[in-house]
């Protein structure tokens, strides 16, 4: 009996120590299973995309201008430009804010100072009067861009751009359509203060005059103002019954003098800004600043890291100085042609504009 008992536990043994091999290796048979969750490790290691760069911040621009945004000339031409940016760049990467009307040189200064003080990328003072005061901000925010115009001059800060307009090509096309078109012989120019790009149309215009028909006679008066429209009116009244029946003029008064020419149906030569919305049937093209041209590149330099001491100049080669066609004026055609003629000529240096 003992002897049957002990052959049973020794058989029970036996079968146990072969059964444990068959256990162990079902645990390694399993173990894939357990280790496929590396397979899903991706997912969490997506959280770094989720983290994006911070958004850029807009390229900032501020403007002190003399006259109002809408006045059809010198401070439209740089309202127009900038929105012209604008729409290039898009409203998330390009912002500008402006203060018109700043007759007073004082209370543009102070706006040109705030400006800066409240980190503009770029101030622009529009109007040469601004000159002196922006030559005492500058050299105090070293960080910030000014400038000004029209003028070539830095005052030899490296943080002051300047612009101008070579407003005696758009004059000069001008004046030869306008000795083209006039019947009476007789032009009248109304100026406003004998300086700066003003100065530049008037005298390429009347070059344009005399390269046509050195005949024909061109009145110009200078009314001392860039914003009275009464003494424009005035002026134009005289031109005309002087027997003028074309006219021109630069600066924002003009519109008292376009109104005048309207009334007497002489024909209008506008500068600076689109003017054919003022008189539709008189007048005939505009000679229209494209500030954009020189503000995008400015905008270029200062991204990477030249805030200023350079200059540039708006012409028609550049496509600063476009001349714009007044579709609601019938322009004859040989009239076109020699108007298009002229610009080529001006652009590819055929024609060569001599100034007093």
């Amino acid at each position: 009996m003992k002897k049957f008992v002990w052959f049973v536990l020794t058989l029970a043994l036996v079968l146990s120590a072969c059964a444990a091999p068959a256990a162990e290796e079902a645990s390694a048979a399993e173990a894939p299973a357990a280790t496929e969750a590396p397979a899903e490790a991706p997912a969490a290691t997506e959280a770094p995309a989720a983290t994006e760069a911070p958004m850029a911040e807009p390229f900032r621009v501020a403007v002190v201008m003399p006259s109002a945004t809408t006045d059809l000339a010198f401070g439209q031409s740089m309202y127009d430009a900038l929105v012209r940016v604008q729409e290039e760049m898009g409203a998330e990467n390009f912002e500008f804010v402006y203060s018109e009307g700043m007759f007073v040189v004082d209370d543009a200064a102070a706006a040109i100072r705030d400006y800066a003080t409240q980190g503009f990328d770029l101030v622009i003072a529009h109007g040469s009067q601004y000159g002196s005061s922006l030559q005492e901000i500058a050299p105090d925010f070293p960080e910030t861009s000014f400038a000004w115009g029209t003028t070539v001059d830095t005052f030899g800060e490296p943080n002051i751009f300047a612009y101008e307009a070579l407003s005696q090509e758009g004059g000069y096309v001008n004046g030869v359509l306008a000795a083209k078109l006039s019947a009476s012989k007789v032009i009248g120019v109304v100026g406003p203060i004998e300086t700066g790009d003003a100065k530049l149309y008037v005298d390429g215009f009347k070059a344009g005059v005399a390269a046509t028909d050195p005949a024909i006679q061109v009145n110009v008066n200078y009314i001392g103002s860039f914003s009275d429209v009464a003494l424009a009116s005035e002026a134009a009244t005289t031109h005309i019954a002087a027997g003028a029946d074309v006219l021109t003029g630069s600066a924002q008064m003009v519109v008292g003098a376009i109104g005048k020419a309207e009334e007497a149906n002489a024909l209008w030569f506008g500068t600076q800004s689109n003017q054919a919305s003022l008189a539709p049937s008189i007048v005939v093209a505009s000679q229209v600043y494209h500030w954009e041209v020189m503000l995008t590149e400015m905008i270029g330099l200062i991204e990477e890291g030249t805030l200023g001491g350079q200059s540039f100049s708006a012409n028609l080669a550049n496509g600063g100085q476009v001349i714009e066609f007044n579709d609601g004026y019938a322009l004859p055609e040989d009239a076109k042609a020699l108007a298009d003629e002229t610009i080529k000529g001006i652009v590819d240096g055929t024609i060569t504009i001599t100034l007093p």
